[in-house]
Order: C-alpha cells, then structure tokens, then sequence
C-alpha cells in the first residue's frame, strides 16, 4: 500500500492517512468574518484528508489581517464554524483550526479603525487587502507588556471557542511574518522587556501563548506551523537557524499534537535539523508532490505529508493518489475571491 495512504497517529487521534490538508486562506467569509454556507461544502468536500488544517481563523477582531477572512470571537462566528467541523465529522474526517494573528499585517479599515499591534513599532513593507483594495501598510503600535499577557488570552479564549464548535484541536500559525513571528524574529522584535532581547526572551510569546492553547485543549490537541526562513511579510531574522534550534527545544517537552514545518526558499535543510529536535510527529509540507511524499514518509523524514494547492484543486485527493490519476489544476486566480462557488467548491471528483 501507498506510504501516503496509511494510517497515522497524530496527537490522540487515529487518522485513515498521512495526507494533511494544509491551511490556505482564501478569503471566502462575510465582512463580519462569519464562515459562508459554501465554506460548509468546500471542508465536506475534502474530509477524506487524513486531516484538515482549517485557514487562518482570527482569534479576536484585532488579529483580523485581510478582507473576508473568518475569525472565531462571536457567538454567530461559532455557530457557523460549528456547521463546518459537523461536516466534516459526517464523512468521517478530522479538522484542527489555525489560530491567525496577523499583528501588524493588518490596516486600520480592517481594525475598525484601530491601528495594528505588533511587538515594535515597525512598518512593514507591502500593502494590505482591504475592501477597497490594496493598501499600503501603516506603522503599527507595539503592545505594552501588560497587553501581550491580554493577546495570550485571546488565543486561550478562541481555543476554547473551536473546541466548543466541535474541532477536533487547533494549530498555532507562527510562520508568514505573523504576530508570533514577529515575536520570534529580530528584525521585527526590538522590545526592552521580557519579550525581546536574547532568543529566550523572543521565543516566550509563542511559548506562552502554546502554554495558554494547552491548559484549554490539551497537548495532544494541539500544534504549531513554523516555517525558517521564509522571510514573508518583511521577516527577518539575524540568526535564524539559532532562534529555530532553540524553539524547537523548547516544545520538545510539551506533548504538542505535531510540528508542521513548511520550507520557501531557503538553502538549510531545516527538516533533518527540526525532526529529531522536536522527537514528536512531524508534518511536512511545502512543494511535495506524491512521488516525494511517499519518499518522506519510506525514509522516515517526517509522519505526514502536508498538501495545499492539490488538495484545493483536488476534493478526493487520496483517491486520486490511490488510483495514480492525473489531478485537477488549480486555478490560482480564484484562490482569492468573495463568497463565490468558482473555483472553490467546483472541482470536479473523479466519481464525477
């Protein structure tokens, strides 16, 4: 039998197979950032994944970095997610929510005027997505050290919201240039406190706000995306393989569900460094087609393989690897779009 096709356990649960649906924002929600019917159908749709990493989720409307993103605060956010995860758990499958802040990637017209929070006041560079468009990006405000400790609520408290929406765990985002990313990195944390300075002191964010996702979920339903070097969303680290070693020790310990490590670019291999770091189940993604999966996985280079464009293209997507047949092309002018069906929930099956 195919490696990819395999059973697989990761965290408390026993999955059918080692295909994980990455997370992909497409930018399918209501301006009030609830989750659309059609949302419902494109999960439904791809529940023979192994598991499914929902998109980035907003833990609380400041956390919100772009039009039509969903987020997870409001009792009617809930109620909607909650349609998507029964869904889901209907056709057997297993869903973990993505926990999204995007600090200081973000404008005030997304913010309800507010102007976005970051560690340090540092203006990225690039422009933001907002309903009228795209827009430069603006100075963000850095958090007082009173307010991070307000941030690592937030997350606890929308950790809750997903469990109560019936997610089988939640997935911390800190890759892509995001708030715990921003923490993380030197180039964009320059804090005089306990929370900037020396790589312990940068890494403490995430490892509190994991700590706080932790005493609501449990370990094991629980993990975190990192992501080296990737440099998205003016990320810069002096010392990266440094601050990534050390991080990567640091959760050792925890129990976490997994560690998904995806790779952009970068000339380090990361995964033969992380892997036996972190000496729990390891998910790999980024680039992997189901030659170089099934060649991950014989190898023993990580537990599951981690697939986006396929699996957005590709609703049966262990089926088709099952029967070696030809796959759907994505369509990358609809990744992003409004609530609309095209080229979201249309991909034809092979049963179709």
């Amino acid at each position: 039998m195919s490696n990819t096709l395999t059973p697989v356990r990761i965290g408390r649960y026993d999955l059918r197979n080692r295909l994980v649906m990455a997370p992909m924002t497409r930018s399918r929600a209501g301006d009030d950032g609830i989750a659309s019917d059609l949302t419902v159908t494109y999960y439904a749709q791809r529940a023979s994944a192994g598991l499914i990493i929902s998109e980035g989720v907003f833990p609380s409307a400041l956390g919100k970095g772009y039009v039509h993103t969903p987020g997870i605060e409001t009792p009617e956010q809930v109620a909607a997610w909650k349609k998507v995860a029964d869904a889901v758990h209907e056709r057997g499958g297993r869903i973990f929510m993505q926990m999204m802040h995007s600090g200081r990637i973000s404008h005030p017209s997304l913010l309800n005027g507010e102007t976005p929070v970051a560690p340090s006041a540092i203006k990225p560079a690039g422009q933001a997505w907002t309903s009228a468009g795209q827009v430069d990006f603006v100075e963000p405000r850095a958090l007082t050290t009173a307010e991070v400790a307000g941030v690592i609520d937030d997350y606890r408290q929308a950790t809750r919201r997903a469990l109560e929406a019936g997610f089988d765990g939640v997935e911390l985002h800190a890759a892509s240039g995001y708030l715990p990313e921003q923490f993380l990195s030197s180039g964009s944390n320059q804090r005089q406190d306990q929370y900037g300075g020396s790589v312990e002191n940068r890494a403490r964010f995430v490892l509190e706000t994991l700590d706080a996702m932790i005493a609501e979920a449990g370990a094991d339903r629980v993990g975190i995306k990192i992501s080296p070097e990737m440099n998205y969303n003016s990320i810069t680290d002096a010392d990266p393989q440094q601050t990534y070693r050390y991080l990567v020790e640091q959760l050792r310990g925890k129990g976490l569900a997994y560690l998904h490590v995806a790779l952009f670019g970068t000339q380090t291999d990361y995964h033969s460094i992380l892997r036996s770091l972190f000496g729990g189940t390891y998910l790999m993604g980024s680039g992997l087609t189901q030659q170089l999966a099934e060649s991950v996985l014989a190898e023993g280079k990580a537990d599951a393989t981690v697939f986006g464009a396929a699996f957005l293209a590709n609703p049966d997507l262990p089926e088709r690897f099952r029967q070696g047949a030809a796959l759907n092309e994505a369509d990358r002018n609809t990744f992003f779009a409004p609530p609309t069906a095209q080229g979201y929930i249309d991909y034809p099956t092979l049963a179709a």
